[in-house]
């Protein structure tokens, strides 16, 4: 039986990074590094950012949660001073700004690398450091549109779609982090610090190899029917109750169960990937769906491997009993959704559990 582990379950545990208040994905990296165990104080300005009031977070919100808050302004010298102190004692650092702007302020790598040579200095931005975009503004949208990703949603009579936010920030969050905690084990075994250049579009290269390799082989040819935007063993459907569901039965085995829990045991298994046969059974399967309501296909696919899910809104999300049992969100007093942990760090061993 698997245990967390309390001492070991905070892997940055004795960890300190210094975040310059930012939006997007810098706030979203730190506050996953603070799941991660490590001590973040967040160096905040002294008057609102620049987005517009309902999409500023609050001081109290989730972006901010666990994080010492220490208000600066850094175009005076006093409130600098402090913050290069915050720096000294810091393993690392997360600024979000334009290229330059650190710099401009006498918090550029330079400066901070010579006060900590051990510190490793992240810079989340969507274009990078460098390169003809770097100076340009840009949002989630701008990067994986960019990137090639954002034209893997299109489909015939359908613009290209994406989760708001998901994708771009919130990935380039993500591996953004990966690249702290990989600069900050380098700085641990080296002595020496390094500036991590978290470029929302290098993020994206990176998750990219899989849709490559799909691409290569003609996965996503123009005019050649798709599996993932035309087959009808992986799309979502709509359901009497105006509800959608999504089947991703890839598998051959998965297919054939998903096609015996339909009742639908007079289709051909070998045709599944025989694309002239796509779109009679697409046509057929749309209607079956269409004809009860989603609780009914949820009782007779889910957790099966016919490769189903209902389609939920964040509040249905945070009930569902995976999703419960998984501990993964919670509702705070005033109803908001949010995301509860990060990742779980369980014991290898019963044994290393009682240790």
């Amino acid at each position: 039986m698997s245990h967390q582990i309390a001492s070991r379950g905070s892997p940055l545990k004795r960890v300190k990074v210094v975040e310059f208040e930012g939006i997007g994905p810098g706030p979203l990296a730190g506050l996953l590094l603070t799941q991660l165990g490590a001590e973040v104080t967040m160096v905040a300005r002294p008057s609102p950012g620049d987005l517009p009031k309902d999409l500023t977070p609050r001081e109290d919100g989730l972006l901010s949660r666990g994080k010492r808050r220490v208000v600066l302004n850094l175009k005076q010298e006093d409130d600098r001073t402090r913050a290069l102190e915050i720096v000294a004692a810091s393993d690392g650092l997360i600024e979000g700004n334009r290229p330059g702007v650190m710099e401009r302020l006498g918090l550029g790598p330079d400066v901070c690398g010579q006060l900590n040579p051990r510190l490793v200095y992240g810079r989340m931005t969507g274009w990078g450091q460098d390169g003809p975009l770097a100076q340009a503004a840009g949002h989630d949208m701008n990067y994986v549109a960019l990137t090639g990703l954002m034209s893997l949603t299109e489909r015939p009579g359908h613009p290209p779609m994406l989760p708001p936010t998901v994708l771009g920030d919130a990935a380039g969050a993500l591996g953004f982090a990966l690249g702290m905690v990989s600069g900050l084990l380098a700085a641990r075994e080296s002595g020496q610090g390094c500036v991590v250049d978290g470029a929302i579009v290098d993020v994206l290269a990176m998750l990219s190899p899989l849709v490559q390799i799909i691409s290569a082989s003609g996965g996503f040819d123009p005019g050649v029917p798709s599996v993932f935007h035309d087959s009808p063993f992986y799309d979502r459907y709509i359901c009497a109750d105006g509800r959608y569901i999504t089947v991703g039965a890839i598998e051959p085995q998965f297919y054939a169960l998903l096609l015996q829990r339909l009742g639908l045991t007079d289709v051909v298994l070998s045709d599944q990937m025989n694309r002239s046969t796509w779109p009679a059974l697409k046509a057929r399967m749309t209607a079956l769906f269409a004809s009860h309501p989603s609780a009914h296909w949820t009782q007779i696919l889910e957790r099966t491997d016919a490769c189903y899910a209902p389609v939920l809104n964040l509040t249905e999300a945070a009930a569902h009993p995976h999703n419960v049992a998984r501990g993964l969100y919670r509702v705070t007093p005033g109803g908001d959704i949010e995301t509860a942990r990060g990742l779980r760090f369980l014991a290898l061993t019963d044994r290393a559990a009682d240790v």
